[in-house]
């Protein structure tokens, strides 16, 4: 990967601000895509904004692509899009526009000097599945606007996969990241920062179990199949395969708080299409690229709340 033109779109997002660094780092030639070429509206890319170069592009607009063919990347990162899955229900148009007509729209313009295109999938596309951990033979059951509109993408490019030629096209499903820098909309921000402040927890009963992982995995394995030098067909899970219970995540996130806030177990109902298990087998990517989750749920959550302790020190002072 060292020394590549790698092009990220959603480079000013939460895990592809994480992958930039890690591009810069490996001393490759970093673009991203970005609504808005400003720095005051990519602000974790702040740090580093001087050494990358910002393509102003809506994925929606095919016309609008032309400085990704002039930039000419290498490697394409493809992790934009449209990701609130309650919202997805109401804003449902802007959902299909930006992940299968964006997704559409970029691998179509990428032109013959791509030679690996990486799609950011979800866990979400599994949707309801009988059997737990999750693989990547099953059938997916997507149950969101996201999710159908990110297996779409994954049908696309799959499609692609079947005509052959360039780009080298691997499609990741990432299972739950976190980490310093995500949006108060996750889960686990929400819950660090409510506790730091001393606010009222609600919660459902928590009996449904997710994976997370730390965001520096994702970001690894990403870098990992973008450097392999095989066809790789077919999705790939990026999962770290530990299961744990919202009811047990608030636990772990309140003491390692220290947090004072109130705790209501059962105030929420659980939505009416929850998805009671959920964690996967990561076992083909440790078989394809040795790659393997570093960061334990319980340090990345130590990291992650000193991270969101410091970010809103001034606050909570």
């Amino acid at each position: 990967m060292k020394h590549k033109r790698v092009l990220i779109t959603g480079g000013s997002g939460f895990i592809g601000s994480h992958l930039v660094a890690r591009m810069l780092t490996e001393g490759a030639e970093v673009a991203i895509t970005a609504r808005y070429g400003n720095v005051m509206k990519n602000e974790r890319l702040r740090a580093v904004w001087d050494d990358i170069r910002v393509i102003e592009a809506d994925l929606r607009n095919r016309g609008a692509l032309a400085g990704i063919r002039e930039f000419a990347p290498d490697v394409v990162f493809h992790l934009a899009a449209y990701n609130h899955v309650g919202q997805s229900f109401v804003q449902v148009e802007e959902c299909f526009d930006v992940n299968a007509k964006g997704t559409a729209n970029l691998l179509d313009s990428c032109g013959d000097s791509v030679e690996k295109f990486v799609y950011m999938s979800t866990s979400e596309v599994y949707g309801h599945q009988v059997e737990v951990p999750f693989v990547e033979t099953m059938c997916p059951h997507p149950i969101s606007p996201y999710a159908i509109t990110k297996y779409a993408g994954e049908l696309y490019c799959r499609m692609r996969q079947d005509i052959g030629g360039k780009p080298s096209i691997v499609i990741l499903r990432a299972f739950n990241a976190f980490g310093p820098y995500q949006s108060a909309k996750a889960i686990i921000p929400e819950l660090i920062i409510r506790c730091l402040r001393g606010l009222p927890i609600n919660t459902t009963a928590g009996e449904q179990t997710r994976e997370f992982n730390y965001v520096s995995d994702i970001v690894d394995g990403l870098a990992k199949v973008a450097a392999h030098q095989c066809e790789i067909d077919g999705p790939v899970n990026l999962a770290a395969g530990e299961e744990v219970s919202i009811r047990e995540l608030v636990n772990r996130i309140a003491t390692l708080t220290g947090t004072k806030s109130q705790i209501n177990v059962g105030a929420l109902p659980y939505r009416p299409t929850e998805i009671w298990r959920m964690y996967a087998d990561g076992t083909r990517a440790r078989e394809i690229t040795n790659w393997k989750p570093e960061v334990s749920l319980e340090e990345g959550l130590r990291r992650t709340v000193e991270w969101f302790r410091e970010y809103y020190r001034a606050e909570l002072a």
